[in-house]
């Protein structure tokens, strides 16, 4: 008799599945707990199977929350990362880490769009990947994130308001010294171009600055001793299609009145200065705007952590099973 009961409980072993291998309940749960992450269905399927409070959905208001705080990240990061692809591409291009950084400028600007685009394409995944996800933690550091960029515009701001004076002064010296290194950077050379054709102006104070460039001295030997750049001439295309970049050759040799007719004479700062005065309402107006936007996006994800912290919450506070 004894015989069989133990032949029948060893093909009873045989029969029955191997369970070493096996999460638990328990097990589950925790894993899904550590990871923090309801966007996996499987952790969702399980922990609806074992009855689990974190398996509540969200209300409607919260999904709303939820899919904003996405949708709106998830533009920026395109736009971020729109903005560190041309500087990716611009570096390449130019092969600027060839380049000195030792001197008063920067080595590329192209290195500004790609430090911006690389922090703010960072910021913003992680805010909609913490939104999609479910992520506390990806959450945080987003908030986190926003409230750095806060306090470092508020800090910048109140710096431009206490420094303002000194600031002018550095300006006026980053445009002498880029008159100086016009040839030196492509990058540069277009911005200089731009900033006179934009303002209608000519060096940093009056045309005679360019007087400080190696290549439009008058002492220079090469061609364009005496002359200046095609963006200081009152009219480079001069009635035709394209840009005459010989409009301001010589014209340094002119006295004030026949220079006056070929090239702008006033400097870049002054006019400068103006256009900044008369277009404060403007800059304050676009500052506030971006202000607004950090705040409301810090606002949709605070909110979107606080409906996350309620299942949790339940979770928490439920008896477990007896």
């Amino acid at each position: 008799m004894s015989v069989g009961t133990a032949g029948q409980e060893r093909s009873l072993n045989r029969n029955s599945p191997p369970t070493s291998n096996i999460l638990g309940p328990e097990l589950c749960k925790d894993q899904v707990g550590a990871w923090g992450c309801r966007c996996c269905p499987g952790a969702k399927h399980q922990a609806w199977k074992e009855g689990q409070a974190s398996s509540l959905p969200l209300s409607t208001g919260s999904n709303c929350v939820k899919y904003l705080t996405f949708l709106s990240n998830f533009f920026f990061s395109l736009l971020a990362l729109v903005t560190l692809a041309a500087g990716l591409w611009g570096l390449a291009v130019k092969r600027s880490s060839e380049n000195s950084w030792g001197g008063a400028l920067p080595a590329d600007p192209m290195l500004v769009l790609v430090l911006g685009g690389l922090v703010v394409s960072v910021v913003s995944m992680s805010g909609c990947l913490g939104a999609l996800c479910e992520n506390s933690c990806l959450l945080r550091f987003y908030c986190g994130a926003v409230l750095s960029c806060l306090a470092l515009e508020a800090l910048a701001g109140t710096l431009v308001v206490a420094l303002w004076g000194p600031l002018q002064e550095g300006l006026k010296y980053a445009l002498r010294a880029a008159i100086i290194h016009y040839h030196n950077d492509p990058d540069l050379c277009f911005l200089l171009d731009q900033v006179q054709l934009g303002l209608q102006c000519c060096g940093a104070v009056s045309y005679q600055d360019w007087q400080q460039n190696l290549y439009f001295n008058c002492s220079s030997p090469g061609v364009q001793a005496c002359s200046l750049p095609a963006s200081c001439c009152i009219n480079p295309q001069e009635g035709g299609a394209l840009v005459n970049t010989q409009c301001g050759f010589g014209v340094l040799h002119l006295d004030q009145n026949a220079a006056g007719q070929v090239v702008h004479l006033q400097g870049c700062w002054p006019v400068l200065q103006q256009w900044l005065q008369g277009n404060m309402q403007t800059i304050g107006g676009c500052v506030i705007t971006v202000v607004a936007i950090q705040g409301a996006e810090l606002l949709l994800a605070a909110c979107l952590l606080r409906a996350l912290a309620v299942p949790k919450a339940a979770e928490d506070t439920e008896p477990g099973p007896l």
